[in-house]
């Protein structure tokens, strides 16, 4: 396990880096819950992670963790005018935005209507492994939504649970027990699916 404290040191990140794209699963703080994340480029981590969560691949609706607007907006449609502010307004922060996807998102993550949900949290480490990976990383939520389980919100006690299934848990404060507000962006206005910790500004 690697405690940390706003961010990790160079060295720190190289050994995340080299696990992920070695196919492992790593526990990661975010913004809102501790998260499973892999590489989203490989299929069998993703398998893995999706067996983590008790579902078939193909129904897993994992979203995609990004480092900035730029890189997430290679993994969406052209964004217009009215998406690209709304996300410069709200991220980072404890927002998942749902876009039509791109090309470049494997077809075995797409729903049937080619979403992809998009988080930048505001969570220096979560962002610091996205930019080091140069891609996102596949990202789903340890917990259940609002289950107030001191075991996942405690990384020593996630490491003890997850021990043979997680490679690597990365340790730090988690500021709520709140979801991401989820935002339904595939149309001409945002529509908010979930109601989390973050407030939408328009």
């Amino acid at each position: 396990m690697i405690t940390y404290g706003d961010f990790l040191e160079r060295k720190q990140i190289d050994t995340v880096v080299q696990a992920i794209e070695a196919g492992c699963i790593i526990i990661i703080p975010t913004d809102s819950f501790y998260c499973f994340v892999c590489d989203i480029n490989n299929h069998k981590a993703a398998q893995r992670l999706a067996s983590l969560k008790n579902k078939k691949i193909e129904k897993a609706s994992f979203s995609i963790l990004c480092s900035n607007i730029s890189q997430a907006s290679e993994y969406t449609k052209p964004l217009t005018k009215e998406q690209f502010i709304t996300l410069k307004k709200n991220t980072p922060g404890a927002f998942t935005f749902i876009f039509q996807a791109s090309n470049k998102v494997p077809k075995i993550f797409l729903t049937k209507k080619r979403t992809i949900g998009i988080r930048i949290p505001n969570c220096k480490i979560a962002t610091q492994i996205a930019e080091a990976m140069q891609r996102p990383l596949l990202i789903s939520s340890v917990n259940h939504i609002y289950q107030e389980d001191n075991d996942y919100t405690n990384g020593e006690l996630l490491e003890e649970k997850y021990s043979h299934e997680v490679e690597l848990v990365i340790e730090s404060d988690i500021p709520s027990h709140l979801p991401s507000t989820v935002v339904d962006y595939t149309g001409t206005e945002p529509q908010i699916i979930r109601q989390g910790m973050a407030t939408l500004e328009l």
